[in-house]
């Protein structure tokens, strides 16, 4: 499968779309995929990818890893490519290390895809020693030069040349999740096939703050804003993906959209303004079926809402509709609900019983005192781990993340270690999927809206800015001790 199946599901077609026995679109069949440079390629069968999105039967193993490396480095084709491959590797786990910013000394700059790769077109430095400078929130290149850090290559086109960096951080970086071309240069280099992104798909450049749950077997993705080529989605944009999707390799979204080739508008309301959902519940209705409630807000801007309330999602439609009207407690706020001891928590700090008739009453919601960390910075989200046996709760302070852990929902949290950062660049509106998570829970995944928006940045990064980029803990890391206790 590819590292990203951009599908599309019309409204005529949703409901089918949105079961759990109906999502062959969300299946492409196995087919092959060649690994390329110039003319000589290594063609294996679509049965599993390794950490790098190089796919490998698992049959195969280490060796076949070993035989496509040997391969790419090493072969001499008769029409060589014209790029000069970089594969930057983290030197820990091996695994390409996306958004890594190669800079020439004429200021030109490269950014590495989500496989880590950088395909180098620079006619006038072919064959010539040229010093690469390498910068990456998060990780460092260890080697010094006259020139600062960075090496010097020998650019030759059709070659493939690797570098490892050192994480400095907890979290691993893995890959970008939303926009185009997310393996943009390993496709260039020929490392790997272009995805099959059939003639009048919806494309998607950015997209802001994420939330997800399971609904109907499906995972149902919904985000606010949303770019595209020549069109802004300012009323909600949804896709659906397959639960066996492995985070570390790929999420294939299947995205809702209006016939017209763009993502389908899933809340419109009346008035103008800001349509954002702030979380997704999942609830019985009076009938015993599964219903998907969304929390919202509309307003102008980013002041304080105009309209707060919850939208109902009709399953024929494939739209949410405003159900019922709440009062605006605060200005708008990522919910990120979960459900604990017979009650939806969000925020954290107001719940509501898991009812059908008690969530429509705005008077039976509860606020909650939450005690959060003592260092503690905005909260995201928080999420019950079976691994630790405890509650976890991300914060985020303008493109840094931490971690903190209690025995109850409202804490208290012990002390925040922080695992992600990133210098003059914003990261917000932090989730982590319990859906996602591996190894019984010791291996979780984290995602937030990279975007230079209230930050210190000077300069945007191409296809990275304003899309969710995403990261792998392990909890098992020695790092996390302080917040463990």
């Amino acid at each position: 499968m590819p590292a990203q199946q951009v599908a599309q599901v019309d409204s005529a077609e949703c409901h089918a779309a949105c079961r759990a026995e109906a999502q062959a679109s969300c299946h492409p069949a196995a087919t092959p995929l060649s690994h390329t440079v110039g003319p000589a390629t290594v063609k294996l069968s679509r049965q599993a990818h390794d950490d790098e999105g190089f796919m490998v039967t698992q049959a195969l193993g280490s060796l076949a890893v070993a035989l496509v490396a040997g391969l790419l480095s090493s072969c001499a084709p008769d029409t060589p490519s014209k790029y000069f491959v970089v594969h930057v590797v983290d030197e820990q786990t091996g695994r390409g290390v996306p958004l890594v910013e190669l800079k020439l000394p004429n200021e030109v700059k490269y950014w590495t895809d989500s496989g880590g790769v950088v395909a180098l077109d620079e006619p006038s430095l072919r064959n010539r020693d040229v010093f690469l400078s390498i910068h990456s929130d998060g990780y460092e290149y260890p080697q010094e030069t006259l020139f600062g850090h960075g090496a010097i290559l020998r650019v030759v086109p059709g070659k493939v040349h690797e570098l490892r960096v050192r994480r400095t951080m907890i979290a691993e970086r893995i890959s970008r999740l939303t926009g185009a071309d997310i393996y943009r240069d390993s496709e260039l280099a020929g490392l790997r096939d272009r995805s099959d992104v059939p003639a009048g798909t919806v494309l998607v450049l950015g997209q802001d703050t994420v939330c997800g749950t399971i609904y109907h077997g499906k995972i149902f993705w919904i985000w606010g804003d949303t770019v595209e080529p020549a069109h802004w989605n300012f009323s909600v944009s949804a896709a659906i993906s397959d639960p066996r999707d492995d985070p570390a390799k790929a999420v294939n979204y299947t995205y809702f959209t209006d016939g017209e080739g763009h993502t389908k508008q899933m809340l419109p309301l009346p008035r103008e303004g800001l349509v954002w959902i702030e979380g997704l519940i999942t609830m019985r209705d009076p009938h015993g079926d599964e219903r998907l409630i969304a929390t919202y807000t509309r307003q102008q801007g980013l002041g304080f809402p105009d309209e707060c309330g919850l939208a109902l999602y009709d399953d024929t439609l494939c739209v949410f509709k405003r159900w019922v009207q709440l009062p605006c407690r605060r200005a708008h706020y990522s919910a990120h609900p979960f459900l604990h001891d017979g009650y939806w928590y969000l925020y954290p700090w107001l719940r509501v019983q898991n009812d059908w008739e008690t969530i429509q009453d705005p008077t039976r919601w509860e606020e909650r005192e939450v005690r959060f960390p003592p260092n503690g910075k905005r909260p995201s989200c928080v999420v019950w781990n079976d691994y630790r046996n405890r509650w976890i709760l991300l914060l985020e302070d303008t493109g840094e993340v931490y971690y903190a852990e209690a025995r109850q929902p409202e804490g208290p949290y012990g002390e925040a270690v922080k695992i992600i950062h990133h210098d003059n660049y914003n990261f917000y509106n932090v989730a982590t999927h319990s859906f996602f998570n591996q190894d019984g829970g010791r291996v979780i995944f984290l995602e937030g809206t990279y975007t230079d928006s209230f930050s210190g940045a000077t300069e945007k990064t191409p296809r990275y800015n304003y899309n969710q980029v995403m990261y792998r803990l392990h909890l098992d890391d020695p790092r996390l001790r302080v917040a463990q206790q």
